[in-house]
């Protein structure tokens, strides 16, 4: 190791290395594919043509780029273009070989994206969201000059996909209100009528969500492949959308028993057969099912996490791997190593020890890291965003900056977290924020009780929910915490719901049950801002000036109340929206918290 590397520290190492992300292939041309990468320092996205092995930066901005596809005929690649990283904006597309971009359908408003369906014979679907006007699907048919509206509601909804011959589309949406919970429409792209639908939540006392999983990729083939949730977790059927027909499949495991947690699936190619993903207690493994046989074929993955997977046409199967001590790289069920990043490999990082606590609704999964040397250890809760998402086992450079400055790592899979089935999923209701506390409290406490955390250096920390949850268990669990550090957090809840984008809007009237006029009790009790005066911690908060999720207004809101009160707090603004793809930021934001956080703690650096 040259002593320039050597000078450079092995958490900025993580952060500097470049990534890949999963490559995604044209469908109708498998050579040309589309990945992201930070290889410039910025997360950009790359064309690769597959047979000559050639590489192409595709986009090129100061804020980075990370919504792109491919069209089916590999031509075109289409992205998404909005400004300093607020989320509004237009896709633009430009040829797979190079040249410059143009707007991809002119005539659609700049807005927040609701997804994007490309045909194979020049069909596309282009879904928009807006605070005034809801959701709105913009359909432009092969040799059409201008789009035309095929859908429009005020609730949130979404492009699902388009059949293999473009003349259905498929739809998610939550005209119900219920946004934890879609249903699928199908409707002709030639007229807009409907032709099917499946609503799992009207008419419900407990309502289930269906998602659309894709089309099948085959000629004459009218099948949709569905993740529904009716044993109380998601799993995969297929549905035949002109005949109504609905096939369960009923996957078991190596033992013949049922599968935990949750199952996703796409199709391999010519539609005989299904790529199936489970996943369960933070980790993931990879299985092939044949439709005909009703075979489950287990693909030997390591252990850790997929974060992504591909059927080639040539019956390989890619996929996205880590795990918390080991870097992500995309392999290939054929062993090989199928994309690398340029430059030196991250350096490794501590493996997870799975903790099981006992919790007010159940037991609570937790992924602990150590650092070297006996503890009690100062301990970072690092909390996850979403809310509905989880903590897996797999690489991130930010815990791993905070084992290497001598501190242990705590990650809760709280009440809300996805992989550990639908109840504890949707558990998320009325007490918002409140629920994910007490999960959060116990495994504090278990913590402590354990040795593992000194109870005098306790820093809760997290980014978007997890950074609203930060700032909320600084009040609520005021005595409980020493330091808090918040990332586009949640602050002032009314604040935020007023000025957020509209699918959040509609998530938030699900988990509270109703406006702010309408429950305000609700939402006042679930507010950081309502306990503001409790804080006793001292209080770090980073805030994207764009950010469209967590608005920086309700940040300034928070930010004022602890300046009246006298709280010890700092503030970092930087000019990105819900985060950054920025690496050189990243690393500047993790140096600000680590440093207010030895400062307080009184830790030499």
């Amino acid at each position: 190791m040259s002593d320039e590397k050597s000078a450079v520290p092995a958490w900025e190492q993580r952060f500097r290395a470049a990534r890949v992300s999963l490559p995604d292939w044209a469908e109708d041309a498998p050579e040309r594919a589309l990945y992201v990468s930070n290889a410039t320092g910025t997360y950009e996205v790359y064309a690769w043509d597959r047979t000559a092995d050639r590489h192409r930066q595709v986009t090129d901005r100061p804020n980075g780029t990370t919504d792109a596809e491919l069209s089916p005929d590999g031509r075109w690649i289409w992205w998404f273009d909005d400004t300093d990283g607020d989320e509004f904006g237009v896709w633009r597309r430009q040829p797979f070989i190079g040249g410059p971009d143009e707007e991809a359908v002119p005539g659609v408003p700049a807005a927040y994206s609701a997804g994007l369906a490309l045909g194979r014979d020049g069909t596309v679907v282009v879904g928009t969201s807006s605070d005034d006007d809801g959701t709105t699907l913009h359909l432009r048919q092969p040799g059409a000059a201008a789009p035309e509206t095929i859908y429009h509601h005020e609730e949130y909804g979404g492009v699902g996909d388009l059949s293999y011959d473009s003349a259905l589309l498929a739809i998610d949406h939550t005209e119900h209100g219920d946004a934890m919970h879609s249903a699928i429409r199908i409707v002709r792209t030639s007229d807009g009528s409907t032709v099917a639908e499946l609503d799992e939540v009207t008419g419900r006392a407990e309502p289930r969500g269906v998602a659309c999983l894709g089309f099948a990729p085959a000629v004459g083939d009218q099948r949709l492949l569905v993740a529904h949730q009716r044993r109380g977790r998601w799993e995969p059927m297929l549905w035949d959308v002109l005949t109504g027909e609905e096939t369960e499949l009923l996957l078991r495991d190596d033992r013949g028993g049922e599968f935990p947690g949750d199952l996703s699936a796409q199709w391999r190619p010519g539609a005989r057969s299904l790529l199936v993903e489970h996943e369960y207690e933070a980790r993931s493994e990879l299985f092939s099912y044949d439709l005909e046989k009703g075979e489950l074929t287990r693909l030997e993955t390591p252990r850790g996490t997929v974060a992504g997977a591909t059927a080639r046409p040539d019956g390989t199967v890619e996929f996205l791997w880590s795990s918390a001590a080991e870097p992500s790289a995309v392999r290939s069920t054929s062993g090989a190593v199928v994309l690398r990043a340029p430059g030196p490999v991250p350096p490794s990082s501590v493996p997870v020890e799975d903790v099981w606590v006992e919790g007010p609704g159940g037991r609570v999964h937790a992924l602990v890291q150590r650092p070297d040397g006996e503890g009690p250890f100062p301990t970072v809760f690092e909390v996850h965003g979403g809310p509905t998402h989880h903590d897996s086992d797999s690489f991130a450079a930010g815990p791993a900056a905070w084992l290497d400055h001598g501190f242990a790592v705590v990650r809760v899979n709280y009440r809300g977290s996805t992989g550990y089935g639908q109840a504890w999923t949707d558990a998320l209701r009325e007490r918002v924020g409140l629920i994910e506390l007490e999960d959060i409290g116990a495994v504090r406490d278990w913590a402590v009780s354990s040795g593992l955390a000194d109870p005098a250096q306790l820093v809760l920390s997290g980014g978007s929910w997890g950074g609203y949850l930060t700032l909320l268990g600084l009040g609520v669990q005021s005595g409980s915490w020493t330091l808090g550090l918040a990332a586009v957090p949640v602050a002032d809840y009314l604040t935020a719901y007023a000025d957020e984008m509209e699918a959040l809007k509609s998530l938030d009237r699900t988990l509270f049950g109703g406006t702010p006029e309408e429950v305000p009790e609700r939402w006042q009790a679930s507010s950081p801002i309502t306990y503001v005066e409790q804080v006793q911690a001292p209080v770090y908060i980073s805030a994207g000036v764009n950010d469209p999720r967590c608005p920086i207004q309700q940040i300034e809101n928070y930010v004022g109340r602890l300046e009246q009160l006298g709280k010890v707090h700092e503030v970092y603004r930087y000019d990105a929206g819900h985060g950054s793809l920025v690496v050189e930021e990243r690393i500047k934001q993790l140096r600000l918290e680590i440093d207010f956080a030895l400062r307080h703690l009184g830790r030499a650096r």
